[in-house]
């Protein structure tokens, strides 16, 4: 058993991984833990210090639209939901769409927007994980903009592209230890980086897909550990804007989305397909597995061991749908519940 400290408390963790935090410790040939507070995921220990950007609790999902309703709502389910709809637990700033979203430890974070009618924003909102409540003005963005892609490290949000009204590749970074505005710290490839996906690996955000008639396959990675320009590292298996991003410890998924014909202006038609590509090496993404539906404008969410895909527009409607496929092996996704309305562009959110 291994023994170490976070803050005032101890935490102990036995051959299997799993850990446990206690206020007290006694010793006598062997560490026996008194006072237990609670036991934790086998994974919450290597997490804590490694960086986690898979939620063990629950998905949040802010903001978002169908047709001419704007919503500020923030939704909350349970990732061991299998039927129900999600709660609404607080409410945006503002009513938006196509806001960019992170996570801290301890807040759901909402980077720009797109609202009624056709104002784009450019303010940082975040909200608590500990608490169900509003969330506050915490900060601007170098630029208003919406359909930026977010991702995060341990201590940043990140809006990468988007759109202002014209195209940006601004890759904007805040921070989470103060309430303060972004930064540009680089630049994606193109300038029409607007609508792609957002992933999170321990040491890279990445950005997939976009609005383009060039390069809406491209899958691009940049730095946390410095400030930097994005560098192209694969490819998708087809044109794609408009997805949900997810992540695990090893893999980016990219999930639905508007399937576009390489070269063409069009955005598309909507899809199903599941995808992932490896953060371990640069690579091309693979079909791994279909959604319950098509759709394009969902949002995505990650637990430590599934993906999720909630809300979105499936032909010519706006779905209510949470759907779930596992990180463990490649499968189709299911239908668990549905989110508080049926809407599309909504920023997504992990609580840790």
């Amino acid at each position: 058993m291994a023994k170490y400290s976070i803050t005032d408390k101890i935490v102990l963790t036995d051959s299997g991984g799993r850990t446990l935090i206690a206020e007290t410790l006694e010793h006598a040939g062997t560490f026996t833990a008194t006072n237990t507070i609670h036991s934790l995921s086998p994974s919450y220990f290597t997490n804590y210090f490694s960086g986690s950007f898979q939620g063990s609790t629950a998905g949040y999902v802010a903001g978002g639209s169908a047709g001419n309703t704007f919503y500020n709502t923030i939704d909350k389910y349970p990732f061991a939901i299998s039927s129900g709809t999600a709660t609404d637990v607080g409410d945006l700033t503002t009513v938006g769409w196509s806001a960019s979203g992170s996570s801290s430890s301890s807040h759901g974070y909402v980077a720009g927007a797109n609202g009624p009618p056709q104002i784009i924003q450019n303010v940082i909102q975040k909200f608590p994980f500990s608490v169900d409540d509003n969330a506050t003005d915490v900060g601007d963005l170098t630029q208003t903009r919406s359909m930026a892609s977010g991702s995060h490290s341990n201590t940043h949000g990140y809006a990468a592209g988007g759109n202002n009204p014209s195209f940006t590749n601004i890759i904007d970074k805040y921070t989470f230890s103060a309430d303060g505005n972004a930064t540009d710290v680089g630049d994606l490839l193109t300038i029409k980086g607007w609508h792609g996906g957002g992933n999170s690996s321990s040491t890279h955000g990445y950005s997939t897909g976009n609005y383009s008639a060039t390069d809406a396959n491209v899958i691009q990675k940049f730095p946390f550990s410095v400030d930097g320009n994005a560098t192209d590292v694969g490819d998708l298996i087809n044109y794609v804007s408009r997805q949900g991003g997810t992540s695990s410890t090893s893999h980016g998924y990219v999930s639905g989305g508007f399937a576009t014909p390489p070269g063409s202006v069009s955005p598309g038609s909507p899809t199903n397909v599941i995808q992932k590509f490896p953060f371990s090496s640069d690579a091309n993404a693979t079909d791994v597995g279909d959604l319950s539906q098509t759709i394009n404008g969902g949002g995505g969410q990650s637990s430590e061991t599934h993906g999720f895909n909630s809300g979105g527009f499936e032909s010519s409607t706006q779905v209510a749908t949470i759907d779930k496929f596992p990180f463990a092996s490649d499968a189709n996704a299911s239908s668990v519940g549905n989110i508080t309305a049926s809407r599309q562009y909504a920023s997504s959110n992990n609580m840790v």
